[in-house]
């Protein structure tokens, strides 16, 4: 798939989300629809914020990091727009529950940012990438 074709269809995913997020803040009594409601809601905030993030910082790296390969660029925008719109879904998720208070946002911050240490420190050791010399067959 072209990398342009990758954006368009991200780009539309994006506004059909953030469509569903209006209508479920619009049409949905939180009161009434329990759980089921509570999931729509946070659900298609989640989908949209992640694909509004990927677009935003794909754009952001690909305008001053002109060096990079741009496939890594997605993987790097991908992951890190998941991590943040976890964030902010997981704040007011806490704020929903009165549960929010700093060292709860700390400790989700440093939970956050500790899978993404992981995910560098993996990516820089080459744990996930396959390896060429595995030439077994089944």
């Amino acid at each position: 798939m072209k990398l342009i074709h990758l954006l368009i269809i991200v780009l539309i995913a994006t506004l059909a989300c953030w469509a569903g997020w209006l209508l479920v803040l619009l049409k949905i009594d939180p009161t009434n629809s329990g759980n089921f409601g509570l999931g729509l809601f946070y659900g298609s905030l989640f989908l949209a914020l992640f694909g509004t993030f990927f677009l935003l910082s794909f754009l952001f790296r690909k305008i001053f990091n002109h060096v990079a390969i741009e496939q890594l660029l997605v993987g790097t925008s991908f992951r890190q727009s998941f991590f943040f719109a976890l964030i902010i879904i997981g704040v007011l998720f806490l704020q929903s529950l009165n549960f929010l208070t700093w060292w709860n946002l700390l400790i989700l911050v440093i939970a956050i940012a500790g899978l993404e240490f992981v995910f560098l420190t993996a990516k820089k050791n080459n744990i996930m990438l396959p390896r060429d010399d595995d030439n077994s067959t089944i």
